[in-house]
């Protein structure tokens, strides 16, 4: 534990923190990525183009000053950043390099402020915050070389099948080239390829969704086109290069964000390729028998050309009559009845839903997350059974 001068000291730099913003990541990220090139191979670089990834770590070491004398604040943020990193196979020797890179980051953009005094304080607490998530990475990796089927750093699959969903998203189905059995994971969780397109000066590691119930035998993850070619280098290559037959690497599945063993209504409600997850947890809640509360599940996309999967969703109401589906087109004049235009809009299922016994999972867009969860806070659905995922680096909806 910290002593009380050095969180006192730590406390103290929230406001050079917040008044430096992101200038601090910003300046971290240049500083060590030309000091250890070898980490892009780690770093996802499209999200540091867009600035994504400089605020999400912004956001949490902010979040740790703040709460250096309750860490226990921070759990739900540790789990998940500790998830992320089993992705991408993060080693305990890299925390050294990002903690030096980081201290002399500050010491560099406030001389004046950040003494050696600050240096210090800063450097405990680092080591504290370094050590509560090696230990928690160490767990988890432990955990997935003992499970059935598990394993750690990159494993070979091969593609056995690719499926057009949508006009945006295709399906991968894969297998592992040593035959060996698979590792079970929950319904929400994400899974790491690596892989090395032509056009990439580095190896780029990517984490999707699992998009079906488990199967023993295979993975299954269905991936939208990015139009964007910077931020879409790794879903062309999937879509436009990747073969039947390919071989691909893919990390253990790992995330914060799982359907648990509900005990009441259910309630899934996605935006465009947020559907991905609520695939693996709608067919994960159909194939269980024992299950027989409701299931509302909502989706909106921008027009019927990129509603994925949606025969299957047919198939699956017919199948399960306390399953309830709700559509949204948000760009389209003319639709059928079972379509709504516009926004999501949750006031429609008033007479249909008891939003006070009621697990949601939301996954989308961030506007339309905070859209969607203002709407259901309107409704009196408790912030404890909204259940959220952002797709790249943690970002709140609140």
């Amino acid at each position: 534990m910290l002593d009380t001068q050095t969180i006192q000291i730590v406390k103290s730099t929230i406001p050079l923190l917040e008044g430096a913003g992101t200038a601090v990541t910003d300046h971290f990220y240049q500083r060590m990525f030309t000091a250890n090139p070898e980490l892009k191979d780690i770093f996802n670089l499209s999200n540091q183009k867009s600035g994504r990834q400089q605020f999400a770590l912004f956001s949490a070491v902010a979040s740790y000053a703040k709460y250096i004398d309750n860490l226990g604040e921070l759990g739900e943020l540790v789990e998940r950043i500790a998830q992320k990193h089993t992705s991408f196979d993060i080693q305990p020797e890299q925390y050294q390099i990002v903690g030096h890179h980081l201290i002399e980051t500050l010491r560099e953009l406030a001389p004046d402020e950040f003494t050696d005094d600050v240096a210090e304080a800063w450097i405990k607490a680092y080591q504290l915050l370094a050590t509560v998530l090696i230990d928690r990475e160490k767990a988890l990796y432990q955990s997935s070389r003992e499970e059935q089927g598990g394993w750690t750093g990159a494993r070979a699959f091969r593609v056995k099948d690719k499926n057009k969903e949508s006009e945006l998203v295709t399906s991968f189905i894969f297998e592992p080239v040593d035959g060996q059995p698979i590792r079970q994971y929950q319904p929400g969780q994400y899974i790491a390829v690596r892989v090395k397109p032509d056009n990439a000066e580095h190896v780029e590691i990517r984490q999707y969704s699992l998009s079906d119930k488990y199967h023993p035998d295979h993975y299954r993850i269905s991936v939208k086109r990015e139009r964007s070619p910077i931020k879409g280098m790794v879903s062309n290559h999937l879509h436009d290069e990747v073969e039947v037959g390919d071989t691909v690497e893919l990390m253990p599945p790992a995330g914060a964000f799982f359907l648990t063993q509900p005990s009441r209504p259910v309630m899934l409600i996605s935006g465009g390729v947020g559907l991905t997850p609520m695939m693996s947890m709608l067919e994960t809640l159909v194939s269980d028998e024992a299950y027989q509360h409701d299931i509302f599940f909502l989706h909106t996309c921008k027009n019927a050309q990129q509603h994925s999967f949606k025969q299957r969703l047919a198939a699956l109401k017919m199948t399960r009559p306390n399953l309830h589906e709700f559509y949204w087109y948000s760009e389209e004049t003319h639709v059928s009845d079972d379509i709504n235009l516009g926004l999501m809009d949750i006031n429609l299922l008033r007479d249909k839903v008891d939003f006070n016994n009621v697990d949601v999972y939301l996954c989308g867009p961030l506007e339309f997350m905070r859209f969607v969860r203002l709407q259901l806070h309107v409704n009196g659905v408790p912030s404890e059974r909204i259940h959220f995922e952002t797709f790249g680096p943690h970002d709140e909806i609140i």
